[in-house]
């Protein structure tokens, strides 16, 4: 196949997945018309990976996220808001969190909990008490080691409550 024909059938693959996820954004996100594009887990086409780099993406002892919270996630204002992320690699993998793309560190408001499992894995959980306007944002969990690195992403919003 040549990589001109590989490329077109990325770009329909694209094309298709964009037009599928939109389809899906007009019912709304919980009402309010937002789509889930945003850090969708869409398969990337590698073609002809040579043995080096597939042996270094396709590790057994590479970082990998096992479980996570859900993608979305409204709260209330002074409300608490909880991630959950659970990472397993041979050395056993170091969970950071982000949010918008910037590096968190602990704070008043802000914590990290850690629980290693076994030689191979980490539960970690982030909290962010009381929770106001500026915590809306996109969060992502990553765990890494000397073999991988893997991510998941969270979205929040605030919702308001009128009585």
């Amino acid at each position: 196949m040549k990589y001109w024909q590989l490329g077109a059938i990325f770009l329909l693959l694209m094309l298709h997945t964009t037009v599928e996820g939109a389809k899906a954004g007009s019912r709304g996100a919980r009402g309010r018309g937002r789509g889930r594009l945003y850090g969708s887990r869409m398969p990337i086409l590698i073609p002809n990976r040579n043995p080096t780099s597939a042996g270094y993406y396709e590790n057994k002892d590479g970082a990998k996220i096992v479980k996570a919270s859900h993608f979305e996630l409204d709260y209330m204002l002074g409300r608490k808001i909880t991630f959950f992320c659970m990472a397993r690699g041979y050395p056993r993998p170091e969970i950071t969190w982000f949010k918008d793309e910037i590096e968190l560190y602990d704070h008043r408001f802000f914590q990290v909990h850690e629980w290693p499992v076994g030689n191979d894995t980490i539960k970690s959980k982030m909290e962010i008490d009381p929770a106001t306007q500026k915590d809306a944002g996109f969060y992502e969990c990553q765990a890494d080691n000397q073999y991988a690195v893997d991510r998941r992403g969270f979205r929040t919003d605030y919702v308001m409550i009128s009585y």
